[in-house]
């Protein structure tokens, strides 16, 4: 029998087999508990923040064909996309009239674009706007270039932070398990490189953030391998931001035709190892809640589970949404919610910096 954390010891390191125990028989009201704990030591001010950006997807043709995504096109298809300067330019304005402060660029994989598109286009919206954060390109995005371009994965890095990348985002971890992988996206880079990459990055001082999709075919100790990785990682290099936890959205995807019997996460499910995340992740200041798939009010209710964050106001957002999730929220609205559950809402960079407090 493993011994089970004391409630009231979170100085204590989790165990990969006391986190699947809290995973599979502790009390979600133990949970909430042991994760608001937490939580408050690390953020005694009761702060939670949010930010105010866009995700903007340059284009929607991609090779990668992963089975959980239903936004993916390939280069013939019709409604296939690569995005102009004015039709980004367009939405960076729409996201500076309402304040914002970052965007979240990422695409499909797209086959035919080298490393001058990408530092074209980073160099252009760098020197145009540069009061916004560029937050962009996931790590499958990073190796595809090197591919293509024939360069390695450190100077794709380098030379798009030259041009005005700070920083990537988690996109394309889903599990870091090759077998889960294999399943689900067998084309992607594996769980070693998806690693690699991000360890590149904090290497040349360049943050990014880390994420899991759970909910396919993963079992309870793949996702603790996950986490696994990333605090490893985390302890080596302090290069995460946050950690960022999303439920799979089946709705037009091929995951879901191949099988069926996939069951929507429930929201205790969520909580339940947002939680045990908040425990297992100590070395990780920041966690997001993910309203965007949950909903505005479980996402409220994940502050009580161990997020410090609400993420984004997300203007835009149009890959999850093509597979079935379609819930919004603007700033006022972020605020309340907050201030409904006793905290005090900030308005943050992507630095997680706060820029205003409510």
């Amino acid at each position: 029998m493993v011994k089970r954390i004391d409630k009231m010891n979170i100085n204590t390191r989790l165990s990969n087999e006391q986190a699947l125990d809290l995973i599979q028989n502790a009390s979600l009201v133990e949970l909430g508990k042991m994760a608001s704990e937490m939580k408050a030591k690390l953020h005694p001010e009761k702060i939670t923040t949010f930010v105010v950006d866009r995700n903007i997807n340059y284009t929607n043709v991609c090779w990668v064909d992963c089975k959980f995504c239903a936004f993916y096109r390939h280069g013939r298809d019709e409604d296939s996309y690569v995005l102009s300067y004015e039709e980004i330019d367009q939405k960076i304005e729409e996201l500076l009239a309402i304040g914002g402060t970052q965007i979240l660029m990422q695409g499909g994989v797209h086959p035919k674009l080298k490393i001058d598109y990408y530092e074209d286009l980073v160099e252009h919206i760098h020197t145009k706007f540069p009061q916004i954060t560029l937050h962009s390109f996931s790590a499958i995005e990073i190796a595809y270039i090197a591919k293509v371009s024939k360069i390695s994965k450190l100077e794709v890095l380098k030379r798009l932070q030259a041009k005005g990348l700070s920083s990537i985002p988690g996109a394309g971890a889903e599990i870091l398990s090759d077998r889960v992988r294999d399943i689900i996206a067998p084309k992607k880079i594996d769980a070693d490189e998806w690693i690699e990459i991000h360890k590149l990055a904090h290497s040349i001082g360049m943050k990014t953030t880390a994420t899991m999709m759970f909910g396919t075919v993963e079992t309870d100790e793949e996702i603790i391998e996950h986490w696994d990785r990333i605090r490893r990682l985390q302890d080596e290099s302090n290069g995460f931001r946050a950690f960022i936890m999303w439920s799979f959205q089946s709705s037009n995807t091929k995951l879901k035709e191949e099988i069926p019997d996939l069951k929507p996460q429930s929201s205790n499910r969520y909580l339940r190892l947002l939680a045990v995340a908040r425990l297992y992740l100590d070395n990780f200041k920041n966690i997001q809640s993910s309203w965007v798939t949950q909903g505005s009010y479980i996402g409220q209710m994940a502050l009580k589970f161990g997020a410090n964050d609400l993420g984004s106001t997300m203007m835009e957002e149009n890959v999850v949404a093509a597979a079935g999730a379609t819930n919004c929220m603007n700033q006022d609205e972020m605020i309340q919610l907050i201030r409904d559950v006793g905290e005090n809402p900030a308005k943050r960079n992507t630095a997680y910096e706060i820029l205003e407090r409510f």
